[in-house]
């Protein structure tokens, strides 16, 4: 296992981090399942793991809790908030109100008095930079959290937020989550950058692009990815964009062979090879998916594979826009963009 230093924190984690969001139902990964994942990742020289509140509403939170119990020391914990939380209308978001009753919440169901890193899961519109920031700097004081991170943040919102802390003094945001794989590139367009300017640590999230570059999605065979049940469209080959990709993993799958890597080892080799990113999150469900991403672990691909990969996927190309989740509101409201 590779570490790197986390933006300008000095902790060392990982290069591959355990994602726990399928922990529970929506995996369908019980207690004993969860435990078996944590400790091979940990025994394997994992040492970060990341959750967030809204996985399972509350379930991802206590399963990593339990997996974790006795071992709090040896990891680097990260959760996140902002994420609707029933219906309650002010059970979400970035306020204060909001974020002070749900770290609590998130600590009882981890079992621990802080965690390592707090991140708000999304920007939230409706909330000022300066309302979320100074909430969180309270937060850190209280000694609850020890760093807070933003994930799938526009870029000119990481700046903001960069902006906003250094004018009124308060603490900043020391990582960002992005998407990002072989097929999903738009971050090298603006995030990747903005986070370099910054010294930001990244983590990503999907390096895997929802099972497409696990091989359990490929031509000619049945697709065998839980996410295709709980999003057909996203893996509907009939559709344009889907064929695509599908033809894009066919040569991706060429490039591992021809370099003697599995399709799992050439796209965590690749996300991990860009010099903006940390760690790249993995979300196995079970030990068997677990061992076969660790075998990553130490892939370090050379030029002519990462030049063949561009040839393929262009720089800065997202052939996984449905993947996105950081378009900007006035994009997506034709009332903000019209008189």
């Amino acid at each position: 296992m590779q570490y790197r230093t986390l933006g300008r924190t000095g902790v060392q984690v990982s290069t591959l981090a355990l994602g726990a969001m399928n922990f529970g139902s929506l995996g369908r990964t019980s207690q004993a399942d969860a435990d078996a994942l944590v400790g091979a990742a940990l025994d394997a020289g994992i040492n970060l793991i990341d959750t967030a509140d809204m996985y399972g509403q509350g379930e991802s939170e206590e399963m990593v809790g339990k997996a974790i119990a006795g071992r709090r020391d040896d990891i680097v914990l990260a959760t996140k908030a902002t994420m609707p939380m029933g219906d309650e209308r002010n059970h979400q978001g970035s306020s204060r109100r909001w974020l002070v009753t749900e770290l609590d919440d998130s600590l009882r169901r981890l079992g621990v008095d802080h965690v390592d890193l707090y991140q708000m899961h999304r920007w939230d519109p409706r909330t000022s930079d300066e309302e979320t920031l100074s909430a969180l700097t309270d937060l850190r004081r209280a000694g609850k959290i020890r760093y807070f991170g933003s994930s799938t943040f526009p870029a000119y919102r990481i700046v903001q937020a960069q902006w906003a802390a250094r004018e009124h003094h308060l603490g900043r945001y020391v990582t960002e989550q992005p998407g990002y794989s072989m097929l999903q590139r738009a971050a090298e367009t603006h995030v990747l950058p903005v986070t370099e300017e910054y010294g930001l640590g990244v983590l990503v999230w999907s390096p895997l692009a929802s099972g497409w570059l696990s091989g359990a999605v490929r031509a000619g065979r049945e697709i065998s990815t839980s996410r295709s049940a709980l999003m057909p469209h996203r893996f509907d080959t009939t559709v344009p964009a889907n064929r695509a990709r599908l033809d894009a993993v066919e040569r991706l799958a060429a490039v591992a062979a021809g370099a003697g890597l599995t399709l799992i080892q050439l796209a965590l080799g690749f996300v991990t090879a860009h010099p903006a990113v940390t760690s790249a999150i993995i979300g196995p469900r079970t030990t068997e998916h677990l061992h076969s991403q660790l075998a990553a672990a130490d892939t370090v691909l050379t030029a002519d594979v990462l030049d063949a990969v561009d040839a393929i996927v262009a720089p800065g190309l997202d052939l996984a826009p449905e993947e996105k989740f950081d378009t900007p509101p006035a994009l997506l409201d034709p009332a903000r963009r019209r008189r």
